[in-house]
């Protein structure tokens, strides 16, 4: 079988990718045609997921092996063929390439044509992807400009050992080994 599969972006409006592929080819062709068609490194530990019609995580398949979840079994990008995770039309998956800040691509299997083909081939590619790296937290409260990064925030003199009260850390000790 042949599929069709397009990618979008919630940050790039005008952003689409539009692959073809062979039903046996691998998470790990369809991983690297991703990278291909933007130009992104491939020093990150993408993922793909497959998702429901709400767009929620399930099954992971990860670029390396990793410890099995009690939920899922542990799928790598390498041994999983398209067509075990992805079988009928209008399928979702995310393939997350920021994995610091959970960023990813849309994806959904729009066609399943009969036929036969070797790997993954970039039909269209729209708009310019988003930087595969934020250099700095889009969710984050605290920007430069809302302290004075001058502070030596340690060094703060205010502190006061005397400050804390000891009562009920007395009993604590970690000689026993019992923390590991």
């Amino acid at each position: 079988m042949i599929y069709k599969i397009n990618f979008m972006s919630e940050e790039v409006d005008d952003f689409k990718l539009s692959f073809e592929a062979s039903s046996e080819a691998t998470f790990l062709e369809l991983h690297k045609a991703i990278l291909a068609a933007v130009g992104y490194p491939d020093d990150q530990m993408t993922s793909f997921f497959m998702c429901n019609d709400q767009w929620e995580k399930g099954q992971e398949v990860t670029l390396v092996e990793m410890g099995d979840s009690f939920e899922y079994d542990n799928m790598t990008m390498e041994q999983t063929h398209l067509n075990e995770l992805l079988y009928e039309q209008k399928q979702r998956l995310l393939y997350v390439f920021d994995p610091m800040y959970d960023r990813c691509f849309f994806g959904s299997l729009s066609k399943i044509n009969p036929g036969d083909m070797e790997g993954v081939k970039l039909l269209e590619k729209k708009g310019k992807a988003p930087e595969q790296l934020l250099k700095e937290d889009p969710t984050a409260k605290v920007t430069g400009s809302d302290m004075d990064l001058d502070t030596d925030f340690y060094g703060n003199d205010a502190y006061d050992e005397g400050d804390i009260d000891m009562e009920g850390f007395q009993d604590l000790s970690f000689d026993d080994g019992s923390m590991f």
